[in-house]
């Protein structure tokens, strides 16, 4: 995830509340606030990407005994029932799942690629080679 970022620094606010549902299932109510800065697949640059994430958790010991009707349900999302949840993993996972795969800016420019292109040619190992083959054939 840390490549993705264009600054390490920031903060992230959640809050968690446990639920029983009405099939007397334990639930997890998962509220994430905060910006990220992400890099800009297009021009590199830096993105400020809010983040607002509202899911609701619910835990299932038998995931083959879900319903039809519970499965197709996008209200909430079902997880194999544990004594103990790492919530910080859970956290981290749900930050990962809400970011775009590819960030970018609405418009930018892409950056300036013969300036990229003559940078590498300078510094190319291969460079002294190509002089080489130039005189040889002299």
């Amino acid at each position: 995830m840390l490549d993705a970022l264009a600054e390490a620094g920031g903060a992230v606010s959640y809050w968690i509340e446990g639920r029983i549902s009405e099939r007397e299932r334990p639930r997890l109510l998962l509220r994430l606030d905060g910006v990220f800065s992400l890099r800009c697949q297009r021009c590199l640059g830096s993105v400020a990407y809010p983040l607002q994430v509202r899911n609701l958790l619910e835990f299932v010991g038998d995931e083959s005994r879900l319903t039809q009707e519970e499965i197709e349900d996008d209200s909430r999302d079902f997880l194999p029932w544990k004594k103990e949840i790492d919530v910080v993993a859970l956290l981290e996972d749900e930050i990962i799942l809400a970011l775009p795969p590819v960030p970018r800016h609405e418009q930018c420019d892409f950056p300036d690629l013969k300036y990229a292109a003559d940078v590498n040619m300078k510094s190319s190992p291969f460079s002294m080679l190509r002089e080489l083959k130039g005189k040889i054939t002299q």
